[in-house]
């Protein structure tokens, strides 16, 4: 299965000559030209990786992976840059980027930085829970072995269950994890979420915990 890349970059020629550079090299390329739409692709597809220029329109790159790293998005990302700054490179960094790379740039270093990226990432072993066997890597969980058929944020909202194993998982941290500051989300899409899962999973006990939030129990 090829990797799949969000490619943020406003320069309509310099981005298509990227896409086209990345197909070649085997990977699934999603292409956007602001970072208001970059986002909202988060929300409904699983990114391998993020590749981010800084100066796009409506949510610059930074601005949009703090925004991700806030929602527990640990995708692997590589900032595309014409910035020397210091202070912005820094700034860079401090939302959670894992390299960068100063345009103009030669393909081949992208591509080596590519490799390197996600053979580093690839080191994180699939994690036993009980029947669930989660892949935090390919954003994928398997039950009973097998694979999970889930959208983004049931993927999301499942791994915080996984996470919090026989305890509590406030509302507020769910609302948190699953929807920006501008996105809106609710209780009752909450419990959308859940009711989906548990159509999933009838085996699985998913307790509510009135007024508090929600209890996957082993």
């Amino acid at each position: 299965m090829s990797n799949k890349i969000l490619l943020l970059e406003d320069d309509l020629l310099f981005g298509e000559t990227l896409s086209d550079l990345l197909v070649d090299a085997g990977y699934e390329v999603m292409h956007f030209f602001n970072g208001k739409d970059a986002l909202n692709a988060t929300f409904e597809t699983k990114f391998d990786v993020y590749l981010l220029d800084i100066n796009v329109p409506l949510i610059d790159g930074v601005s949009l992976l703090g925004e991700l790293r806030d929602a527990h998005d640990m995708t692997p990302t590589i900032f595309l840059t014409s910035h020397k700054d210091k202070q912005m490179l820094r700034r860079s960094f401090m939302n959670g980027g894992d390299d960068y790379i100063t345009k103009p740039f030669d393909n081949d270093e992208l591509l080596l930085r590519l490799q390197a990226l996600l053979k580093r990432t690839s080191k994180q072993p699939p994690k036993a829970m009980g029947a669930f066997v989660h892949d935090a890597l390919h954003k994928t969980i398997h039950y009973e072995n097998k694979s999970l058929e889930l959208s983004k944020k049931e993927y999301e909202l499942l791994v915080i269950l996984l996470d919090n194993v026989n305890g509590t998982v406030p509302k507020e941290l769910i609302l948190q994890t699953l929807w920006s500051a501008n996105e809106g989300g609710s209780e009752g899409a909450i419990r959308v979420y859940i009711n989906r899962i548990k159509q999933l999973l009838p085996k699985v006990k998913i307790e509510n915990v009135r007024g508090i939030g929600y209890k996957l129990v082993f």
